[in-house]
Protein backbone atom coordinates (compact mmCIF):
# COMPACT_ATOMS: atom_id res chain seq x y z
CA UNK A 1 0.00 0.00 0.00
CA UNK A 2 1.53 3.20 -1.22
CA UNK A 3 0.21 6.16 1.02
CA UNK A 4 0.55 9.95 0.01
CA UNK A 5 0.28 12.82 1.97
CA UNK A 6 -0.91 16.33 0.46
CA UNK A 7 -2.51 19.30 1.62
CA UNK A 8 -5.56 21.44 0.57
CA UNK A 9 -7.58 22.27 -2.80
CA UNK A 10 -4.96 21.57 -5.51
CA UNK A 11 -4.03 18.19 -3.77
CA UNK A 12 -7.50 17.02 -3.32
CA UNK A 13 -8.01 17.50 -7.07
CA UNK A 14 -5.43 15.27 -7.74
CA UNK A 15 -6.31 12.90 -4.92
CA UNK A 16 -6.23 9.23 -6.62
CA UNK A 17 -7.10 5.66 -5.19
CA UNK A 18 -8.70 6.18 -1.53
CA UNK A 19 -8.89 9.40 -0.36
CA UNK A 20 -9.00 10.90 3.33
CA UNK A 21 -9.55 14.26 3.37
CA UNK A 22 -9.42 16.05 6.61
CA UNK A 23 -11.20 18.70 8.47
CA UNK A 24 -10.66 18.12 12.41
CA UNK A 25 -11.49 21.83 13.45
CA UNK A 26 -14.29 21.34 13.05
CA UNK A 27 -16.76 19.61 9.66
CA UNK A 28 -15.70 15.82 9.99
CA UNK A 29 -15.72 16.24 13.95
CA UNK A 30 -19.14 17.59 13.80
CA UNK A 31 -19.43 15.04 11.11
CA UNK A 32 -18.84 12.01 13.32
CA UNK A 33 -21.02 13.24 16.08
CA UNK A 34 -24.40 14.14 14.42
CA UNK A 35 -23.96 10.11 13.13
CA UNK A 36 -23.04 8.79 16.28
CA UNK A 37 -26.08 10.66 17.56
CA UNK A 38 -28.48 8.76 14.92
CA UNK A 39 -28.11 10.95 12.03
CA UNK A 40 -28.75 8.28 8.64
CA UNK A 41 -26.45 10.14 6.11
CA UNK A 42 -24.89 13.74 5.62
CA UNK A 43 -25.06 14.81 2.23
CA UNK A 44 -21.88 17.05 1.42
CA UNK A 45 -22.16 20.05 -0.82
CA UNK A 46 -19.32 22.81 -0.94
CA UNK A 47 -21.61 25.95 -1.05
CA UNK A 48 -24.13 26.83 0.68
CA UNK A 49 -26.35 27.59 -2.02
CA UNK A 50 -26.45 23.82 -2.76
CA UNK A 51 -27.67 23.17 0.30
CA UNK A 52 -30.27 25.49 0.45
CA UNK A 53 -31.29 24.45 -2.98
CA UNK A 54 -31.39 20.65 -1.73
CA UNK A 55 -33.83 21.49 1.14
CA UNK A 56 -35.87 23.75 -1.24
CA UNK A 57 -36.34 20.60 -3.40
CA UNK A 58 -37.03 18.28 -0.71
CA UNK A 59 -34.05 16.28 -0.16
CA UNK A 60 -32.50 16.44 3.45
CA UNK A 61 -33.91 17.21 6.93
CA UNK A 62 -31.41 19.46 8.24
CA UNK A 63 -28.63 21.58 6.93
CA UNK A 64 -25.83 21.81 8.78
CA UNK A 65 -22.19 24.21 8.11
CA UNK A 66 -20.71 27.54 8.47
CA UNK A 67 -19.23 30.35 6.22
CA UNK A 68 -16.32 31.96 8.34
CA UNK A 69 -17.05 30.60 11.00
CA UNK A 70 -20.79 31.12 11.72
CA UNK A 71 -24.27 29.18 10.44
CA UNK A 72 -25.49 30.53 7.19
CA UNK A 73 -29.24 32.35 6.97
CA UNK A 74 -31.46 29.53 6.73
CA UNK A 75 -29.15 26.46 8.21
CA UNK A 76 -30.38 24.14 11.07
CA UNK A 77 -27.12 24.22 12.78
CA UNK A 78 -23.51 25.66 12.34
CA UNK A 79 -20.55 23.23 11.92
CA UNK A 80 -20.21 22.84 15.85
CA UNK A 81 -19.22 19.55 17.31
CA UNK A 82 -20.58 20.93 20.64
CA UNK A 83 -23.85 21.82 19.45
CA UNK A 84 -24.47 18.78 17.90
CA UNK A 85 -23.22 16.74 20.66
CA UNK A 86 -25.57 18.68 22.83
CA UNK A 87 -28.79 18.19 20.30
CA UNK A 88 -31.40 16.12 21.61
CA UNK A 89 -30.06 12.45 19.97
CA UNK A 90 -34.34 12.22 18.83
CA UNK A 91 -34.46 15.17 16.97
CA UNK A 92 -31.02 14.03 14.66
CA UNK A 93 -32.10 10.03 14.12
CA UNK A 94 -32.69 8.45 10.85
CA UNK A 95 -32.20 12.03 9.28
CA UNK A 96 -30.48 13.17 6.66
CA UNK A 97 -28.50 16.18 6.83
CA UNK A 98 -26.82 18.21 4.31
CA UNK A 99 -23.60 19.53 5.39
CA UNK A 100 -21.88 22.79 3.74
CA UNK A 101 -18.39 23.69 5.02
CA UNK A 102 -15.63 26.18 3.38
CA UNK A 103 -13.10 22.95 3.41
CA UNK A 104 -13.80 19.91 4.81
CA UNK A 105 -17.07 19.40 2.24
CA UNK A 106 -15.42 21.10 -0.84
CA UNK A 107 -12.69 18.86 -0.24
CA UNK A 108 -15.07 15.96 -0.94
CA UNK A 109 -16.40 17.43 -3.80
CA UNK A 110 -13.07 17.96 -5.16
CA UNK A 111 -11.83 14.82 -5.35
CA UNK A 112 -13.10 13.05 -8.13
CA UNK A 113 -10.45 11.14 -9.44
CA UNK A 114 -10.52 8.92 -6.12
CA UNK A 115 -12.55 5.92 -6.63
CA UNK A 116 -13.73 5.88 -2.87
CA UNK A 117 -13.57 8.65 0.01
CA UNK A 118 -13.28 8.77 3.28
CA UNK A 119 -13.89 11.29 6.00
CA UNK A 120 -11.12 12.15 8.24
CA UNK A 121 -10.73 13.36 11.53
CA UNK A 122 -9.27 12.31 14.73
CA UNK A 123 -12.02 10.71 16.60
CA UNK A 124 -12.12 8.41 13.51
CA UNK A 125 -8.97 8.02 12.85
CA UNK A 126 -8.51 4.46 14.33
CA UNK A 127 -11.46 3.29 12.59
CA UNK A 128 -10.66 5.02 9.32
CA UNK A 129 -7.69 2.75 9.55
CA UNK A 130 -9.10 -0.15 9.83
CA UNK A 131 -11.50 0.14 7.32
CA UNK A 132 -9.09 0.64 4.70
CA UNK A 133 -6.82 -2.05 5.60
CA UNK A 134 -9.48 -4.15 5.07
CA UNK A 135 -9.94 -3.15 1.45
CA UNK A 136 -6.23 -2.99 1.71
CA UNK A 137 -6.34 -0.27 -1.74
CA UNK A 138 -2.64 -0.31 -3.94
CA UNK A 139 -3.11 3.88 -3.36
CA UNK A 140 -3.93 6.04 -0.19
CA UNK A 141 -4.38 9.72 -0.62
CA UNK A 142 -4.71 11.84 2.88
CA UNK A 143 -5.13 15.18 2.11
CA UNK A 144 -5.71 17.62 4.92
CA UNK A 145 -7.65 20.81 3.74
CA UNK A 146 -6.45 23.06 5.98
CA UNK A 147 -8.14 27.14 6.63
CA UNK A 148 -10.38 27.73 3.76
CA UNK A 149 -8.71 24.61 1.58
CA UNK A 150 -6.07 27.52 1.32
CA UNK A 151 -3.69 27.93 4.21
CA UNK A 152 -2.34 24.59 5.79
CA UNK A 153 -3.05 24.03 9.70
CA UNK A 154 -1.67 22.13 12.47
CA UNK A 155 -4.56 19.94 13.47
CA UNK A 156 -5.28 18.59 9.65
CA UNK A 157 -1.60 18.14 9.40
CA UNK A 158 -0.83 16.23 12.04
CA UNK A 159 -3.80 13.90 11.84
CA UNK A 160 -2.81 13.20 8.28
CA UNK A 161 1.04 11.89 9.30
CA UNK A 162 -0.83 10.32 12.47
CA UNK A 163 -3.02 7.94 9.65
CA UNK A 164 -0.33 7.91 7.72
CA UNK A 165 1.50 6.15 10.26
CA UNK A 166 -0.91 3.78 11.17
CA UNK A 167 -1.60 2.84 8.09
CA UNK A 168 1.99 1.90 8.24
CA UNK A 169 1.92 -0.03 10.84
CA UNK A 170 3.44 2.12 13.63
CA UNK A 171 1.55 3.05 16.75
CA UNK A 172 2.06 7.22 16.87
CA UNK A 173 1.51 8.75 20.17
CA UNK A 174 -1.96 10.30 20.09
CA UNK A 175 -1.70 12.53 23.17
CA UNK A 176 1.55 13.58 21.73
CA UNK A 177 -0.26 14.90 18.66
CA UNK A 178 -3.14 16.55 20.62
CA UNK A 179 -0.81 18.53 22.55
CA UNK A 180 1.36 19.40 19.38
CA UNK A 181 -2.01 21.13 17.55
CA UNK A 182 -3.39 22.50 21.02
CA UNK A 183 0.15 24.93 20.98
CA UNK A 184 -0.82 25.53 17.69
CA UNK A 185 -2.52 29.01 16.64
CA UNK A 186 -5.81 27.46 15.27
CA UNK A 187 -7.05 26.85 18.80
CA UNK A 188 -7.27 30.12 20.00
CA UNK A 189 -10.17 31.26 18.35
CA UNK A 190 -12.41 28.74 20.18
CA UNK A 191 -11.24 30.58 23.56
CA UNK A 192 -12.04 34.15 22.07
CA UNK A 193 -15.12 35.50 23.51
CA UNK A 194 -14.93 37.69 20.63
CA UNK A 195 -16.11 34.54 18.11
CA UNK A 196 -19.24 33.20 20.05
CA UNK A 197 -19.44 30.99 16.93
CA UNK A 198 -16.25 28.97 18.10
CA UNK A 199 -16.85 26.75 21.37
CA UNK A 200 -13.94 25.79 23.64
CA UNK A 201 -15.93 22.43 23.98
CA UNK A 202 -14.91 22.51 20.42
CA UNK A 203 -11.55 21.43 20.79
CA UNK A 204 -12.30 18.80 23.52
CA UNK A 205 -14.35 17.05 21.66
CA UNK A 206 -12.37 16.99 17.93
CA UNK A 207 -8.95 16.25 20.32
CA UNK A 208 -10.73 13.15 21.76
CA UNK A 209 -8.72 10.69 19.43
CA UNK A 210 -10.46 7.25 18.78
CA UNK A 211 -13.70 8.65 20.43
CA UNK A 212 -15.70 6.28 17.62
CA UNK A 213 -15.40 2.82 16.57
CA UNK A 214 -16.92 4.00 13.16
CA UNK A 215 -15.54 5.22 9.86
CA UNK A 216 -17.13 8.01 7.85
CA UNK A 217 -17.37 6.40 4.00
CA UNK A 218 -18.61 8.93 0.87
CA UNK A 219 -20.27 6.77 -1.98
CA UNK A 220 -22.16 8.68 -4.88
CA UNK A 221 -25.96 8.26 -4.71
CA UNK A 222 -28.51 10.12 -7.29
CA UNK A 223 -25.67 12.07 -8.41
CA UNK A 224 -25.37 13.02 -4.81
CA UNK A 225 -22.21 12.38 -2.62
CA UNK A 226 -23.29 10.85 0.69
CA UNK A 227 -21.39 10.01 3.62
CA UNK A 228 -22.58 7.00 5.88
CA UNK A 229 -21.38 6.01 9.17
CA UNK A 230 -19.44 2.73 7.65
CA UNK A 231 -18.08 -0.03 10.65
CA UNK A 232 -16.32 -3.66 9.89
Amino acid sequence: MEVRLGSLLRDAQEAQGTAIIIDVFRAFTTAAIAFDRGAERIILVAEVEEALALQHRGVGDILMGEVAGAKPDGFDFGNSPHEIFETDGANLAGKTIVQSTRAGTVGVVAASQAQKIYLGSLVVAQATVDAIRDENPELVSIVAMGDQAEIRNDEDEHCGLFLRNLLEGRRPDGFAVARLIMEGGATRKFYDGNQPQYHPEDVDLALEINRFDFAMKVTKEQGLLVARKYEL
